[in-house]
């Protein structure tokens, strides 16, 4: 009876299980330009100078930094307007579920951002810097109003607003009299 042999393992399979050589590969394509390999002394080098911790800043550079990330936070509503006023648009002027939810979500963004601006600028308002964090909320209150403007403009475009065209009222007689 012949035994069999087992089939010889993968070139991978080979490669897996044998340690890396020491040795830099034969590669068929140079090294790009400025491509240096690190020995185990110059790693931990350039690990120690990575790991120096860096200095702290000041009070006055602090402030600098909560004031412009104040600043991010109130045009952030700004930012948010074309894209705003590209789905108005494409949502059409009848009165429909969709068009009626995307008006809705527009209105509430804005009156809950203005209702709650004190805890969003809470952490970073501090005795230094409130004078200036007064004007960074006037602008945030503002970008607010903007998109609110841009709710009217698709109500008006709705022609839900009451002021726009001729208005009718139930008279006492059941029946609708025309206002001019």
């Amino acid at each position: 009876m012949a035994q069999t042999l087992a089939p010889p393992q993968p070139q991978w399979l080979v490669d897996l299980s044998s340690s890396p050589s020491a040795s830099k590969p034969k590669q068929s394509h140079p090294d790009p330009l400025g491509f240096q390999i690190l020995s185990k002394q110059q790693k931990s080098s350039n690990s120690k100078a990575i790991a120096q911790p860096r200095k702290q800043p000041t009070a006055s550079e602090m402030d600098t930094l909560k004031i412009k990330k104040a600043w991010e936070l109130a045009l952030a509503p700004a930012k948010q307007l074309p894209m705003n006023a590209i789905g108005m648009y494409m949502t059409g002027n009848s009165l429909q579920i969709f068009s009626i939810m995307m008006v809705f979500m527009l209105f509430k963004a804005p009156i809950q951002a203005i209702l709650n601006i004190q805890n969003t600028f809470q952490r970073l308002e501090t005795d230094t810097n409130r004078q200036q964090m007064l004007v960074v909320k006037a602008a945030f209150v503002g970008c607010n109003l903007l998109a609110l403007a841009l709710g009217l403009w698709k109500v008006n475009g709705m022609g839900l607003l009451p002021y726009v065209g001729t208005s009718y009222l139930l008279g006492a007689c059941g029946g609708y009299v025309e206002l001019y």
